[in-house]
Protein backbone atom coordinates (compact mmCIF):
# COMPACT_ATOMS: atom_id res chain seq x y z
CA UNK A 1 0.00 0.00 0.00
CA UNK A 2 1.22 3.48 -1.04
CA UNK A 3 -0.05 7.00 0.04
CA UNK A 4 1.11 9.96 -1.57
CA UNK A 5 0.07 12.96 -0.40
CA UNK A 6 -1.06 16.28 -2.43
CA UNK A 7 -0.91 19.51 -1.56
CA UNK A 8 -2.98 21.79 -3.88
CA UNK A 9 -3.35 25.95 -3.93
CA UNK A 10 -6.84 26.40 -3.72
CA UNK A 11 -8.87 29.62 -3.46
CA UNK A 12 -11.88 28.23 -1.13
CA UNK A 13 -12.82 25.78 1.16
CA UNK A 14 -14.41 23.45 -1.50
CA UNK A 15 -12.55 20.49 -1.83
CA UNK A 16 -12.45 18.80 -4.50
CA UNK A 17 -15.01 20.91 -6.40
CA UNK A 18 -12.89 23.97 -5.64
CA UNK A 19 -10.64 25.67 -8.00
CA UNK A 20 -6.43 26.21 -8.10
CA UNK A 21 -5.24 28.96 -7.03
CA UNK A 22 -3.15 31.01 -9.60
CA UNK A 23 -0.60 31.79 -7.14
CA UNK A 24 1.23 29.26 -4.50
CA UNK A 25 2.33 31.43 -1.48
CA UNK A 26 -0.46 33.36 -1.46
CA UNK A 27 -3.47 30.98 -1.95
CA UNK A 28 -5.91 31.25 0.19
CA UNK A 29 -6.39 27.78 1.09
CA UNK A 30 -4.54 24.44 0.15
CA UNK A 31 -6.58 21.21 -0.16
CA UNK A 32 -4.32 18.38 0.97
CA UNK A 33 -5.21 15.03 -0.42
CA UNK A 34 -4.23 11.73 0.15
CA UNK A 35 -4.00 8.90 -2.44
CA UNK A 36 -3.52 5.34 -1.11
CA UNK A 37 -3.71 2.82 -3.66
CA UNK A 38 -4.83 5.12 -6.75
CA UNK A 39 -8.15 6.04 -4.59
CA UNK A 40 -8.95 9.12 -2.95
CA UNK A 41 -9.00 8.60 0.82
CA UNK A 42 -8.97 11.74 2.88
CA UNK A 43 -9.40 15.56 1.96
CA UNK A 44 -8.50 18.58 4.00
CA UNK A 45 -9.28 22.08 3.59
CA UNK A 46 -6.16 24.00 5.26
CA UNK A 47 -6.36 28.37 5.72
CA UNK A 48 -2.67 29.27 4.30
CA UNK A 49 -1.14 29.85 7.77
CA UNK A 50 1.61 32.39 5.45
CA UNK A 51 -1.83 34.51 4.05
CA UNK A 52 -1.49 37.36 6.47
CA UNK A 53 2.39 37.82 6.38
CA UNK A 54 3.58 40.26 4.60
CA UNK A 55 6.56 38.87 3.30
CA UNK A 56 7.96 35.09 3.41
CA UNK A 57 4.88 33.44 2.48
CA UNK A 58 6.50 31.09 0.23
CA UNK A 59 9.40 29.08 2.90
CA UNK A 60 6.19 28.89 5.88
CA UNK A 61 4.15 27.44 3.46
CA UNK A 62 6.77 25.12 2.06
CA UNK A 63 7.43 24.04 5.78
CA UNK A 64 3.87 23.22 6.45
CA UNK A 65 4.07 20.62 3.41
CA UNK A 66 7.45 19.65 4.36
CA UNK A 67 5.70 18.71 7.98
CA UNK A 68 2.96 17.61 6.44
CA UNK A 69 4.92 15.07 4.21
CA UNK A 70 3.45 16.39 1.24
CA UNK A 71 5.28 14.75 -2.06
CA UNK A 72 3.24 16.59 -5.05
CA UNK A 73 2.21 20.58 -4.63
CA UNK A 74 -0.03 21.66 -7.62
CA UNK A 75 -0.89 25.63 -8.44
CA UNK A 76 -1.78 27.77 -11.21
CA UNK A 77 2.30 29.13 -10.37
CA UNK A 78 5.10 29.02 -8.51
CA UNK A 79 7.74 31.47 -7.50
CA UNK A 80 10.80 31.24 -7.64
CA UNK A 81 12.36 31.14 -4.02
CA UNK A 82 9.05 28.42 -3.38
CA UNK A 83 10.22 26.72 -6.29
CA UNK A 84 14.02 26.08 -4.74
CA UNK A 85 12.38 24.98 -1.55
CA UNK A 86 10.02 22.46 -2.83
CA UNK A 87 12.65 20.86 -5.09
CA UNK A 88 15.39 21.07 -2.00
CA UNK A 89 12.58 19.00 0.13
CA UNK A 90 12.07 16.63 -3.14
CA UNK A 91 8.05 17.93 -3.27
CA UNK A 92 7.05 17.91 -7.01
CA UNK A 93 5.51 20.28 -9.16
CA UNK A 94 2.81 20.50 -10.98
CA UNK A 95 1.35 23.64 -12.78
CA UNK A 96 -2.31 23.37 -13.76
CA UNK A 97 -4.05 26.38 -15.67
CA UNK A 98 -6.19 28.88 -14.43
CA UNK A 99 -9.85 27.57 -13.11
CA UNK A 100 -8.66 23.90 -13.24
CA UNK A 101 -10.78 21.95 -10.67
CA UNK A 102 -8.73 20.30 -8.06
CA UNK A 103 -10.62 17.20 -9.13
CA UNK A 104 -9.07 17.80 -12.34
CA UNK A 105 -5.92 18.32 -11.08
CA UNK A 106 -6.07 15.49 -8.27
CA UNK A 107 -6.91 12.91 -11.91
CA UNK A 108 -3.65 14.52 -13.40
CA UNK A 109 -1.72 13.59 -10.60
CA UNK A 110 -2.89 9.99 -10.03
CA UNK A 111 -2.40 9.83 -14.20
CA UNK A 112 1.44 10.96 -14.16
CA UNK A 113 2.89 11.21 -10.50
CA UNK A 114 1.52 8.31 -8.59
CA UNK A 115 2.77 5.32 -10.34
CA UNK A 116 6.21 6.99 -10.54
CA UNK A 117 6.32 8.23 -6.59
CA UNK A 118 5.39 4.42 -5.78
CA UNK A 119 9.16 3.39 -7.22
Amino acid sequence: MKKVRVAVATKGKKGLEDEISEVFGRTNTITIVDIIDDEIRNIQVLQNPALSYRYGAGPILAKTLVDLNVEVAVAGEFGPSISTLLEDHKIAKVTMKKGTSVSEAIKFVQAKFVKELRC
